[in-house]
């Protein structure tokens, strides 16, 4: 299916109330269902390119996290794994699905490892892509220390300068689809504040940084939960920080490493849509086969 044709695809758009928010969510399609979450500061939308293709034959449920898009944040607003986790259970609950297939990418892969310790009934199987879990690394000192300096950053220098240097440690593709050098965040800096399209900024290194960061996923957990996993990452991404959390975590669990093309956050780039998501199929097909061995 053409990135045009996921445009006449029929959406059904509903919330449900978790926890005191309204979470907002769309469905698509019909067929074996499938949860996408997002990373931050990502909604539904980020999915637009890939969850109509995928809706020929799956049920594609897409969300907006509370606090993003069209759910609401109530102030003062925080960020927790687990209550992120229930959100997604409660989405799934009201979308009428028991049991989905989950796809996390970014902090929406550690929302999927959240769902597979502690909510796995409702877990078809897990595909999760570029974790920020740091702390499975062996150098997770090293870079809990440099985070632990852009946290300070935030609160002395301000957000927008704390996120240049965090998108610098994390080597993240925002720079029009490529990291930034040291070079571009230092000409940057001087000017941060008034950078447009950063708006989120304040809430993501004061707030949600942290938590996202210090978390650490259970594997011995999900894999006691019987929880079939698959990991990926991009092609761009296998020697920067989160491709190489994603490397871990497979080594660890022993489970199927896919390489999806393209950097963290391909799925959003029309260039690369189409390709990626036959590679989230691929990963799907991984998970079958695994679930097959199983039984």
């Amino acid at each position: 299916m053409s990135i045009q044709n996921t445009l006449t695809t029929d959406i059904r758009t509903d919330r449900v109330t978790a926890e005191g928010d309204e979470i907002v969510f769309d469905v698509r399609g019909d067929g074996a269902p499938i949860v996408l979450l997002p990373g931050t500061p990502g909604d539904a939308s980020v999915y637009s390119l890939v969850a109509g293709p995928l809706a020929t034959d799956h049920t594609v449920i897409t969300y907006d996290p509370r606090g993003f898009g069209r759910s609401t944040g109530r102030e003062p607003r925080r960020y927790e794994i687990g209550q992120q986790a229930r959100d997604v259970a409660a989405v799934l609950q009201a979308a009428g699905v028991e049991r989905a297939t989950v796809f996390g990418n970014s902090a929406g892969a550690e929302v999927a490892l959240e769902l597979g310790k502690n909510i796995p009934d409702v877990v078809a199987g897990l595909v999760v892509h570029e974790p920020p879990v740091i702390r499975v690394l062996p150098d997770a000192g090293e870079l809990q220390t440099k985070i632990a300096e852009i946290y300070r950053t935030a609160w002395t220098e301000g957000p927008k300068q704390g996120f240049l240097d965090f998108l610098l440690l994390s080597q993240l593709p925002f720079n029009a689809g490529k990291p930034f050098t040291q070079a571009e965040v230092e000409a940057l800096r001087p000017n941060a504040d008034a950078m447009p399209g950063l708006e989120f900024a304040d809430f993501y290194v004061k707030y949600q940084m942290l938590p996202l960061t210090n978390y650490k996923p259970d594997l011995a957990a999900i894999a006691g939960n019987g929880v079939n996993v698959v990991v990926g990452a991009g092609a761009l991404s296998l020697g920067l920080p989160f491709g190489r959390t994603s490397r871990r975590i497979a080594d660890e669990l022993g489970v199927p490493f896919v390489t999806f093309p393209g950097h963290h956050g391909s799925h959003t780039d029309p260039a690369t849509a189409g390709a990626w998501t036959e590679t989230l199929r691929k990963a799907l097909a991984a998970l079958g086969e695994a679930s097959t061995k199983e039984s």
